[in-house]
């Protein structure tokens, strides 16, 4: 039997753009250019795309035919100013092919520790007291009532 025509004609090339919260939320920054990256994506030709909110940012998952597209579509300064505005550029900030965000960290992100005056100082440290387990001796407390010490034997 012979088939007639491509079985797939093309795989969509998947990119991901995944936003961290800093300064303020990343959904909200997603509720601010959201719609306008899925408006210049859509102009330059996007199939599919995915918004995922994370406990700790937001994911979108774009899909384009040809990787010339995305290419297109990520130098559009429109595209270009709304990664300039996530709430931390410099490490809040991933893009990369494939898609992505499910891989969170195992364990959430604990706070760090607090900069300058709320910084607590530790207590200065104190008589440490030390048990010699090297030599046995009894003391007085330990020989029992008057005279059943080891001396009235």
């Amino acid at each position: 039997m012979r088939l007639r025509g491509h079985i797939v004609t093309g795989m969509a090339e998947w990119w991901s753009i995944e936003v961290f919260d800093a300064e303020f939320s990343a959904t909200q920054w997603r509720d601010s250019y959201g719609s306008q990256l899925v408006e210049s994506a859509v102009a330059y030709g996007v199939t599919d795309w995915e918004w995922h909110i994370h406990r700790w940012g937001v994911v979108v998952e774009l899909a384009f035919a040809e990787e010339a597209q995305w290419a297109a579509f990520r130098a559009l300064p429109a595209v270009r100013a709304a990664l300039d505005a996530v709430p931390d550029p410099v490490n809040g900030l991933l893009i990369y092919p494939g898609r992505g965000g499910g891989a969170g960290a195992a364990t959430p992100r604990r706070p760090r520790p607090a900069a300058g005056a709320g910084q607590m100082a530790l207590p200065e440290p104190g008589d440490e007291h030390h048990i010699d387990l090297t030599r046995a001796e009894l003391s007085d407390a330990s020989a029992g009532p008057a005279g059943a010490g080891p001396a009235a034997r």
